[in-house]
């Protein structure tokens, strides 16, 4: 048995070894080589120094005028138009670690515990093709997001919020109808999605410390809700940079634990029989290929990119392309290591969230102390991604209901902001315990939100602003990208309304799952 332990540990270890240098010596060259004529920063020392005036944000002078206890001079609120969102929400006084943690905690969150289950239906070679055209996409994708703020941003208009981009590269319309209600949305689903499985979590360590036990669902859901209430109501963006950084302690934390107890189950007796053939007729297999590269597209999905590099103090020159590093070096270690450790020990028995696995008919098959720890691990960080995903309804809220011309914590914009943000979680926590389908959710934002965000309207962004020639590689990639997304989302979409349609039959309000 020992033998066979450390011969999978070599295995793992050697080939997460060479993904990381593979894929990070690869895309970081790309990144820098094939974007480089389009980057403003070889434009010499003029231009640099251009783009540290210009890229100064209004929010960053409101907010100092803000600090100051004498508030009778509005003549800089007037001139700059600043609202109340993008002045309190969106501070820009972050460094590129700060982006760093941010850009983890939203994208290496307790869903690639689902990644296991998105194998049982792609096997093993494509689901690891999945996963590795995933990352680079992504990785890809959100440098060019990065690369058009930071154009904009040399321009005079640093644009804070993705439908700002959007207002200003498609047209007003394309931001406010689309892009604007498509991130709210996507950034509100993750937020029930959040308080949905810290309510699961919770409930698996009752029911494994207290199998006769009577509490709900919908009770422990309850009880995550009021833990989301009073993180909401820290004030902005940036002041969750250390909750960020505990976040990316915990997601390396529970990760290891699921990979550490994947492994040991699979090398034990205790664990299924292994199989890895996929389930199901060819209607059902087809459509759970695309099932699975919605959860996959979640699982990678941020939709919040524009607001992360908005919290980067001036000049943001090269800042977003360090945080992005750091994010994808823990997503390679967690990613790649839960994926394959989970379908390798549980095969197409693999459920929804690995853990689940954990505990077959009440038995536990690991120590019940392993598996209270890890779900701990996995509930905190889930709080401090609900309240990531969170800053984007704040931020409207705050818009909506503050006054830029008052000070940040006078009773003017405390009192809305208390009520609003009190509101909204408590929206998201009575959704979440009325509606316990994590599942099926999961795909449904990946196919909705995720994909048109995070994969199609990067490349597009890029192309409209930078107007690379036709003949050139980047135009046609680019082009490439949009197009097999758009199709695979469409498909994807379908296929997740699909199994909601199947599912329907077990739907109950307040369902105890």
């Amino acid at each position: 048995m020992y033998s066979c332990w450390n011969k999978l540990i070599v295995l793992y270890t050697i080939r997460l070894f060479c993904i990381i240098i593979i894929y990070m010596k690869t895309f970081c060259s790309f990144t820098y080589s094939v974007l480089e004529p389009f980057n403003t920063n070889s434009q010499g020392k003029k231009d640099r120094e251009k783009e540290a005036m210009d890229t100064l944000l209004p929010t960053s002078t409101a907010v100092h005028e803000a600090e100051k206890p004498n508030y009778n001079n509005n003549l800089a609120f007037q001139e700059k138009d600043v609202d109340a969102g993008a002045l309190f929400v969106l501070k820009s006084k972050g460094s590129w670690m700060h982006c760093g943690y941010h850009l983890t905690t939203s994208i290496v969150a307790p869903p690639l515990l689902s990644l296991p289950f998105a194998f049982t239906f792609l096997g093993w070679t494509a689901g690891i093709l999945c996963l590795v055209i995933g990352a680079a996409t992504t990785f890809y994708s959100y440098n060019l997001i990065s690369l058009v703020l930071e154009h904009h941003a040399q321009h005079g208009r640093r644009q804070l919020r993705f439908r700002d981009m959007a207002s200003d590269i498609l047209g007003p319309r394309w931001g406010r109808y689309f892009v604007g209600p498509t991130q709210f949305a996507v950034c509100y689903g993750a937020v029930v999605a959040c308080t949905l499985l810290g309510g699961l979590y919770m409930q698996a360590i009752y029911v494994l410390a207290n199998p006769s036990g009577n509490m709900k669902l919908y009770e422990f859901v309850v009880i995550f809700g009021c833990l989301m209430l009073i993180l909401a109501q820290i004030p902005s963006f940036h002041s969750l940079r250390h909750i960020n950084l505990v976040s990316l302690i915990l997601c390396l934390a529970y990760s290891a634990c699921a990979t550490a107890g994947s492994i040991y189950i699979g090398d034990s007796s205790k664990g299924p029989k292994k199989d890895y053939s996929i389930k199901g007729d060819t209607e059902n297999r087809v459509f759970g290929i695309f099932n699975a590269v919605a959860i996959i597209a979640t699982t990678y999905g941020n939709g919040i990119i524009p607001e992360i590099q908005a919290t980067l103090a001036a000049p943001v020159k090269g800042k977003m392309f360090k945080g992005l590093c750091v994010c994808y070096i823990v997503l390679i270690f967690t990613f790649f290591t839960v994926a394959i450790s989970g379908y390798w020990a549980f095969g197409n028995e693999a459920s929804s969230l690995i853990l689940t696995n954990f505990v077959d008919n009440g038995n536990p098959l690991l120590p019940r102390w392993f598996i209270y720890v890890t779900n701990i691990f996995t509930i905190v960080q889930l709080s401090a991604v609900g309240v990531v995903y969170l800053q984007p309804t704040n931020e409207v809220l705050e818009q909506a209901f503050g006054d830029p011309r008052s000070p940040e914590f006078s009773p003017r914009n405390v009192v809305p902001r208390l009520v609003s943000r009190s509101l909204a979680t408590a929206s998201a926590t009575t959704i979440a315990a009325m509606l316990p389908f994590f599942g099926d959710i999961n795909s449904l934002i990946g196919a909705f939100g995720f994909i048109p965000l995070d994969f199609i309207l990067p490349v597009i962004f890029f192309n409209m602003t930078f107007k690379p020639s036709k003949r050139s590689p980047i135009f046609w990639l680019n082009v490439t990208i949009a197009v097999v997304f758009s199709t695979v989302g469409a498909i994807a979409a379908v296929a997740a309304v699909r199994q909601i349609v199947l599912d329907a039959k077990n739907y109950r309000l307040f369902a105890n799952v």
